[in-house]
């Protein structure tokens, strides 16, 4: 009988193992322990590393959340009123430890499509950051971002930060709110090399154009990992 290669089958089994305590835990009051790492690689017979992705795509999603020294519990459900967050902030949020590797940074002009989202004129000078994003060490998401350099003197020579957000509100500048356009797509070769993704895989692509009040502070296209991650959105009704 043909095996099924290496990598497909780590998915696989990820998958699985992912499914299995997503059932095991619905319903499940918020503190009730999840199954332990050990338990899991006894009952599936794989590696840790394999149990670790999918426990990590739980904490993601916000459905599990560890406590340092005690172990991996169902998370209370999220209530995050008012906050525009960056990716920072997200990875936060949801228990992991975020990272950031920068493919790219540098000063550009401005095309027509990005001038248009930053309200300046093609030709302007912006800055240009795209960064691999990580969480606890594992790919989420490929970010690029334009900023307008005329609001950010200096951004480029100063060392880049951690967390964008956290730069801006220094210098006054935090968006306070933002459009964001959500969209499926297939993987680039070279996204799904820089995800470790398989060829063809699917992302999630994000579009955002971030303004403080109704200036127009970042603009940005993100592809998300789309076993990795998951967008909350809150709703409300009008009265």
């Amino acid at each position: 009988m043909t095996q099924v290669a290496g990598p497909v089958q780590r998915e696989l089994k990820h998958v699985q193992v992912r499914e299995h305590v997503r059932n095991l835990v619905a319903g499940a009051e918020p503190g009730t322990p999840a199954p332990s790492e050990r338990e899991l690689v006894a009952q599936f017979g794989v590696a840790r590393m394999t149990v670790r992705q999918a426990m990590d795509a739980l904490v993601v999603e916000g459905l599990l959340e560890r406590m340092p020294g005690r172990g991996t519990f169902v998370a209370p459900p999220r209530r995050r009123v008012g906050m525009l967050t960056g990716f920072t902030e997200d990875m936060r949020q949801r228990g992991l430890l975020p990272e950031s590797q920068t493919l790219l940074a540098r000063r550009e002009q401005a095309g027509p499509g990005v001038a248009r989202a930053l309200d300046i004129s093609a030709g302007d000078a912006v800055i240009h950051w795209k960064r691999l994003r990580r969480g606890n060490g594992q790919a989420i998401c490929i970010e690029d971002a334009y900023l307008n350099e005329v609001l950010l003197p200096g951004f480029l020579q100063s060392g880049m930060p951690t967390s964008l957000y956290d730069a801006l509100d220094a210098r006054g500048l935090r968006p306070t709110w933002a459009e964001d356009s959500v969209t499926s797509d297939i993987a680039t070769d070279e996204e799904a090399e820089q995800l470790e993704l398989p060829k063809g895989s699917p992302v999630l692509r994000v579009a955002r154009r971030a303004l403080m009040d109704h200036r127009p502070v970042e603009v940005s296209r993100s592809a998300y990992r789309h076993d990795r991650f998951t967008m909350y959105v809150q709703v409300g009704a009008n009265s």
